[in-house]
């Protein structure tokens, strides 16, 4: 016995070989060669449901929906149970609407409207739009439509399937804008590098012109000139900060003790408006963070809570710990224990496209005067070069909540959170001597500077322009101390120089300086005639960092150095 669909005419189509569709998911994962773009149907109607096809489009977890053109403003008349899963409503909700329910404020116009040209035309059309869901939660809908004609060409129905590729636009997106950010960082890290060079220039000659004026008048002009150059190196240290360049020097931290701290100027930094409120879980395990970089940090999300807030409100400062096991791929960090310091305001807040955009260096809605566009840059950098994540949450009219997550401390990295050391006032220990000093620098502004900083101090002075001009020098000099810049490109560099230098004179201290706070930096490996000076660095400082390098030639205590230091005004 033959069954009645055999009599039927079968269903036949047109390949979607051709169909453009580059930028749409294929849930296939290839080109489209078999699937129809136009399918002509031998019976139409949707009345027979007893068919195992139409169990098949039931059961499939691919959303479709048929709609019918020739009733007014095309609507569904027919849709399956995965569409009905995808968009959270219920069939009788659905049909006799028009398709457009599922657009929203965000939906693309210009996608809609090739939707429609391609309808009106009686087209295939593969795009992917945001669409939104009952609830109104939104999504991102990769839809296929297609034309149903009769078997005289008529057209009956579109066809449409649908696919949340939410995910996968998210990580398309996040992956680019990793990438973008690492392009940025890149250059804004040269770009750090040579603005540092400048401004060893123009620092050190104001220092040297200063010590010569006795006139109020010119005193106060260099004061003014010297102060816009100390602004110009915090500028930089934020750019390298942002670019992770900077060298930290991570230490074992109490976070809730930092904070108490640190609370006077947390309280001046917010000012009377704002009220500062503090919640510190107790018995909090220690991180191995820089805890200077960890304030520079907090302030300058402080600051812009404060910005936020202009009539006034609360700030919240809190420390948790969060034990991260299945949720930490959403959080992009490896499984583990992390520390969590949260500061959520009051604001105005922000919405998803100001939010998406924060993180990148000089984009600020405030005015020019304001801001610069580089606290969160550069508490971005930071926390990432900390092993940790960033994240903001923020509503427009609700405020902003900025989460730091830190990895606990591996017990075995220290027994105890280190106190902070003592600052050492500016120019403290400055002496001179009458050891002969080798300076290697390609750049002639700023080798002509230090030549004079140093040979104003007492120092014999040996000019070397590259690291093989310095090899050159070393066969006829005898020096105390190699001053060498790290950066010299094209040639010899000074790390090659300073490992070339160490083979033949193993116990002559060393002093390196640069602009650019490199990674290799980290790689030196560290012994106790080796050091180094961040760009700029003031006349005191040199002075200093000269003096602690050659006193490491001799026995006895000697007060430690923090391997780079950044100038301070």
């Amino acid at each position: 016995m033959q069954n009645d669909d055999e009599h039927k005419p079968a269903a036949t189509g047109e390949s979607a070989g051709d169909l453009n569709d580059s930028t749409s998911y294929s849930p296939t994962g290839n080109h489209p060669t078999h699937h129809w773009k136009r399918a002509v149907i031998g019976t139409p109607g949707l009345g027979d449901r007893s068919t195992v096809f139409f169990a098949a489009l039931q059961m499939t977890r691919m959303p479709m929906t048929l709609t019918d053109p020739n009733q007014p403003d095309n609507p569904i008349v027919f849709a399956n149970k995965a569409f009905l899963d995808l968009t959270g409503y219920e069939e009788h909700e659905i049909l006799g609407r028009n398709c457009r329910f599922l657009q929203g404020v965000e939906t693309d116009r210009d996608a809609v409207a090739e939707l429609r040209a391609a309808i009106d035309a009686k087209e295939a059309i593969a795009l992917e739009l945001i669409n939104y869901r009952r609830d109104g939660s939104s999504f991102w809908n990769a839809v296929f439509i297609a034309p149903v004609l009769g078997p005289d060409g008529e057209l009956l129905y579109f066809f449409a399937s649908q696919l949340d590729v939410t995910r996968r636009r998210e990580s398309e997106q996040s992956f680019r804008q990793a990438q973008k950010m690492e392009a940025i960082g890149q250059l804004t890290a040269g770009l750090a590098h040579d603005f540092n060079n400048l401004l060893q220039v123009v620092s050190g000659n104001i220092d040297i012109v200063a010590s010569q004026v006795e006139d109020d008048r010119h005193q106060r002009l260099l004061n003014n000139a010297a102060r816009a150059a100390d602004r110009g190196s915090k500028l930089t240290r934020q750019l390298l900060a942002f670019a992770r360049k900077t060298r930290l020097e991570p230490k074992t931290v109490d976070m809730n003790q930092l904070i108490h701290d640190f609370g006077d100027l947390l309280d001046n930094t917010v000012g009377a408006q704002i009220r500062l409120v503090t919640t510190l879980e107790r018995r909090l395990p220690a991180v191995q963070i820089d805890p200077t970089h960890l304030e520079m940090a907090i302030l300058n999300v402080l600051l812009n809570a404060r910005d936020a807030m202009p009539k006034g409100g609360t700030v919240t400062i809190a420390t948790r710990l969060w034990k991260l096991n299945g949720d930490a791929p959403m959080h992009q960090l490896p499984e583990g224990e992390y520390v969590v310091l949260t500061v959520r305001d009051e604001g105005t807040g922000m919405p998803d496209n100001v939010r998406r955009r924060a993180i990148e260096p000089f984009f600020t809605t405030k005015g020019a005067e304001r801001g610069t566009g580089l606290g969160l840059a550069m508490v971005h950098g930071f926390v990432q070069q900390s092993l940790g994540r960033l994240e903001i949450d923020s509503t427009p009219g609700e405020g902003t909540e900025i989460r730091m997550l830190f990895p606990v401390a591996n017990a075995m990295t220290g027994s105890a959170p280190a106190a902070p050391a003592p600052k050492q006032a500016s120019g403290q220990g400055a002496t001179g001597g009458s050891e002969t000093i080798l300076l290697v620098e390609d750049s002639d502004d700023v080798r002509a500077l230090a030549q004079e900083q140093i040979a104003a101090l007492g120092y014999r002075v040996v000019l070397a322009a590259s690291g093989e001009e310095a090899l050159e020098r070393l066969k006829t000099e005898t020096i105390d101390l190699l001053f060498t810049d790290i950066v010299m490109p094209g040639g010899m560099s000074g790390l090659e120089l300073v490992e070339q230098f160490r083979k033949t004179h193993p116990e002559t201290p060393v002093l390196m300086t640069t602009g650019y706070n490199e990674d290799l930096v980290a790689d030196i490996p560290r012994g106790s005639n080796l050091d180094v000076i961040g760009k700029p660095y003031r006349r005191e400082q040199l002075a200093d960092r000269i003096r602690a390098a050659l006193d490491r030639r001799t026995p006895g205590p000697r007060r430690d150095i923090n391997p780079i230091v950044p100038a301070e005004g």
